[in-house]
This record gives C-alpha cells, sequence and structure tokens, in this order.
C-alpha cells in the first residue's frame, strides 16, 4: 500500500504557470483581436518574466491597439533597454513616436529599424513613417523653435497622466525636476501651472506661468492657460488676455487646436468655431476632445449640422459621451432662465460658504446643462473636509445609486424624493421658487445631521410649500396646499410642527 501511495504521488504533475505560457496564451488573444484579453496576459507575462525583450515588445503592441499610448511606449523602451538589437521594437517604437506626435524620434527609429533589416516584414510602413514625419518638420518645434528632446518630451507625458489620475504630487515633483534640468522647457513650466492650479495654488500657478510669457513672450499656451485661470476665477483680466488671443494667427495645428479649445472653454464659440472648424477642413484627424469642443462651439455659434456631425465622431470614439450633446439640456429645458442652467448662479451655490447652500447648488448641478463641464474641474466641487451629506448629494448629481436597506442612506433617498416633488411644480427653479429650496436644504441640513427619517416625501414637500407661500400670503390655507399635493390637512400639520423645530430660530 506504501509503494502505491507512493507511486501515484510521483505520478502527480506540478502546474506553475510561467511567462512564456502566459505570454503564448496572450498571443492567441491578440491573433483574435482580443485586446483586453490579451493585455491581461501579457500583463502577468511581463511580470513573470521582467527580462524578456520579446514579452516587452508584445505587450507594447497591445497597448498601441488599445491607444493607451504613453504605457505602450514605457514598454517598448523596456524592450528595448533590454535589447537594443531587436528590429521589431524599433518599428514599433517608431510607431508609437508617431502616434504622440514625436515626429523627430518617429523618423529616427524608423530609419534604424530600415537599416537593420532592409528586406524587413514592416519595411513599407516604417518607410511611411518617414516620410510623413518629413512632410511634418514644422510639428518638431517648440514655442522656442528648438527640436523637441524626446526624453523630456516623454517624462513631460508621464506627468500629464500622473495629473490625469490626480497624483498631483508626483506629477509636481517630476516637473520640477524637468525643469531644474532644462529651465527652458516651456512645456513642463506650463504642466506645473495647471498642476499647482488644480491642487489650489492659484498664485503660484499664475505666478509660474507670467514668468515663462516674461522669459518666453507670447507664448501661446501659457497666455491660453492664463485665460482659463481668470475665467475660473472670474478675474477682470481675463478680457485682456482675451484681446490678446484674438490678436494671435497661428500656423501650427496644435497651436489652433489650443486656442480653439480655449475659446470654446471660455464661452467664445465664434472664435472657438473659427479655430477648431479650419483644423477640421485641413484633415485633421482629431481625438474625443476635439470633436467635444468642435461640437460645442459650432452648436452655440449657430452651426448645428456641424455640431452634430462632430458629436458623431465623438461617440465612434467615446460611447460615454451620450447624453451630453450640447443641445440635449436645450431640448429637455423648459425656461432657459431656469437656475440649474445659470453656470454662474450655479458655481455660487457650490463655493458658498453655508453648507445649506452647497447642497443646494450639489441638487442643482444633476439637473445642469453645465454638469459635465463642472465635475470635469477638479477646482470646482472642491470642498476641504466635503460632510456625509455633500457627499451623498453629489452622488446623487451624478446619478450613483444607494442603498435603502441603511437607515441613513434611506433617510436621504426620502429626502430627495421630497426635493424631486418640490422640483416637479414647475420643472425648473425660478429665482421666485428658488427660496423654497434654500429653505428646505437648511431645514435638510439640520434634520439629517440629527437623524431624522424624513418618512413621507409628499407630505415634507407640501410642508416646505406651505411654510414658504403662508409667510407671503396670508390666504394661503393648509386645506388648499393639502389637497394640492395629495395628503392630508393634518398630516400637512404634523409636518410643519415637524419640521419647525429645525429652523435655525427653534435651536438652543
Amino acid at each position: 500500500m506504501e509503494n502505491k501511495k507512493q507511486k501515484n504521488h510521483q505520478n502527480v504533475l506540478s502546474f506553475i504557470p510561467t511567462g512564456e505560457y502566459y505570454y503564448k496564451k496572450g498571443l492567441k488573444e491578440l491573433q483574435k483581436e482580443q485586446y483586453p484579453k490579451a493585455h491581461k496576459y501579457l500583463q502577468r507575462a511581463t511580470e513573470l518574466s521582467p527580462e524578456s525583450a520579446v514579452i516587452w515588445t508584445q505587450f507594447g503592441i497591445v497597448l498601441m491597439e488599445m491607444q493607451e499610448f504613453e504605457q505602450a511606449m514605457e514598454a517598448l523602451r523596456t524592450a528595448h533597454e533590454l535589447d537594443p538589437l531587436q528590429a521589431e521594437t524599433l518599428f514599433f517604437l517608431a510607431e508609437v513616436h508617431a502616434h504622440l506626435g514625436m515626429f523627430l524620434e518617429a523618423r529616427n527609429y524608423a530609419k534604424k529599424y530600415t537599416e537593420s533589416v532592409p528586406q524587413g516584414q514592416y519595411v513599407a510602413e516604417a518607410l511611411e513613417i518617414i516620410d510623413f514625419a518629413e512632410q511634418e518638420d514644422w510639428q518638431l518645434f517648440d514655442d522656442e523653435g528648438e527640436a523637441q528632446d524626446s526624453e523630456d518630451f516623454y517624462q513631460q507625458e508621464k506627468a500629464r497622466r500622473l495629473m490625469e489620475q490626480g497624483d498631483f504630487a508626483k506629477a509636481i515633483t517630476l516637473l520640477e525636476n524637468l525643469i531644474e534640468e532644462k529651465p527652458d522647457f516651456w512645456g513642463a513650466h506650463n504642466n506645473l501651472a495647471l498642476a499647482y492650479f488644480y491642487i489650489g495654488e492659484t498664485e503660484m500657478a499664475k505666478a509660474l506661468l507670467h514668468d515663462v510669457l516674461r522669459r518666453n513672450t507670447g507664448n501661446l499656451h501659457a497666455l491660453c492657460n492664463l485665460a482659463v485661470f481668470h475665467y475660473y476665477e472670474k478675474n477682470e483680466e481675463l478680457e485682456d488676455v482675451l484681446a490678446l488671443l484674438k490678436k494671435i494667427q497661428p500656423y501650427v495645428f496644435e497651436h489652433r487646436y489650443k486656442l480653439g479649445a480655449t475659446f470654446a472653454l471660455v464661452g467664445k464659440y465664434k472664435e472657438a468655431y473659427r479655430w477648431l472648424r479650419s483644423l477640421q477642413k485641413r484633415g485633421f484627424d482629431g481625438d474625443p476632445a476635439f470633436y467635444f469642443w468642435l461640437s460645442h462651439a459650432a452648436y452655440h455659434s449657430g452651426h448645428e449640422e456641424v455640431a452634430r456631425q462632430a458629436w458623431k465622431q465623438l461617440t465612434k470614439m467615446d460611447p460615454g459621451k451620450d447624453g451630453y450633446e450640447p443641445w440635449y439640456e436645450h431640448e429637455k429645458m423648459p425656461h432657459e432662465d431656469a437656475l440649474e442652467h445659470n453656470r454662474d448662479y450655479l458655481i455660487d451655490k457650490l463655493d458658498h460658504e453655508h453648507r445649506s447652500e452647497r447642497l443646494f447648488g450639489l441638487f442643482l448641478l444633476g439637473k445642469s446643462s453645465h454638469k459635465q463641464e463642472i465635475i470635469s474641474h477638479p477646482k470646482w466641487l472642491k470642498a476641504e473636509q466635503p460632510t456625509v451629506l455633500e457627499t451623498y448629494l453629489l452622488g446623487y448629481a451624478l446619478g450613483h445609486s444607494f442603498n435603502d436597506s441603511i437607515q441613513e442612506e434611506k433617510a436621504f433617498l426620502r429626502a430627495m424624493e421630497a426635493t424631486e416633488i418640490l422640483y416637479a411644480e414647475e420643472n425648473m427653479v425660478t429665482e421666485k421658487g428658488s427660496y423654497a429650496f434654500q429653505m428646505w436644504f437648511m431645514l435638510v441640513e439640520k434634520a439629517f445631521d440629527r437623524g431624522y427619517e424624513f418618512k413621507n416625501p409628499r407630505a415634507l414637500a407640501a410642508a416646505v410649500d406651505y411654510m414658504v407661500k403662508s409667510s407671503r400670503d396670508h390666504a394661503i390655507t393648509k386645506k388648499g396646499i393639502a389637497a394640492h399635493f395629495g395628503v392630508s390637512a393634518a398630516t400637512l400639520t404634523k409636518y410643519v410642527n415637524q419640521l419647525i423645530q429645525y429652523l435655525p430660530i427653534f435651536e438652543s
């Protein structure tokens, strides 16, 4: 028996997957164009076999197919460091540099590839890259007229990606080190200013831009960034900067794009349309952001057909933008003067010193045609220590789900149901109607903090409506308000009495 057990034990084969195993699985998925699966397997292969240049190259190829060009650059650079003689890596390095607009390096890598393997598999494609790069020499230069350094540009893109991920501290450190090594790298200065602006260091951000403009007069990116800063802060200096930008007549596509997007963001749609449309007419193959701004600029300057075509192109590239069309809210909007669509009013509420006003602003945000613009900017919606209720309301505005089995969330949802009943009275918030919401959110703030359950949302909405209207018109009766909201007069009285205890004048 013992020998039998030993024999069976000897026949057991242990299976420990290797990098080669995951590499082969990744290649199979790559051949089937199943890129997410290929990415998963090849990423695991790089972890198990980090010294394999071949695996890193294939991982870079998958990342390019998924449009993750900066990450693809990192993978291919790793492969090239591991094996500088691997010809295939040279070609894909040329391709990824071309995708990122780094045409000088793209051309150099493509030439190295053709010299290394004159009859190679990708020679025709490499020659196309060389030909294209040599026709686009105007893109090889920055604002100062100096050729871009690939490594510097790569580090700047890495910092930009860190900012997109919200890691501003690392981005700032990287950019400051880059500027220390190359003081005249204006792109790094401009990105550093953006990073400081996003963390609330606005004076530092503006000082950096003014320094760039002092040392590199007319730097377009610095001027555009300065305009955006003044716009968000509602500074009078905005008009002076815009007057300068209107005089600039750039030739370089990148500058036209930056200028057009900046004009669109600050609401100067006619000027924005001019520059963005000029790019499209010249065959510019833009990214999703380009079509987003072109659509908005076109729609708001009276070119609706162009706007709809641009939006159609955008949703092909980014289906998640459905519902954010510039005309979407206008088609649904019952009144153009609705406060939820007044950007300045909304921003004032979101930035208000009183929490109840910020809560009102967050509710309006969920109804606003400016929602996408506001949530995409980290300076707005930035509270030092948001309360639970503020966090809930932001989630509600953005369409997040709640768990009504949790008592606190159930109470919040009931409060929001009452708010929606009030909102449905006019399907908008007017200046006259805003007083009811301001009082209601003041009550919500106090009541929520004290554990109020907000039972019977319809009666609560009736109570708020009665409290506001009866204070201005003594002819208003409980019976009339109760009938309008479908509750009894006794129930209305009960909830009026409950809410009164949360008014500031009744606090001990």
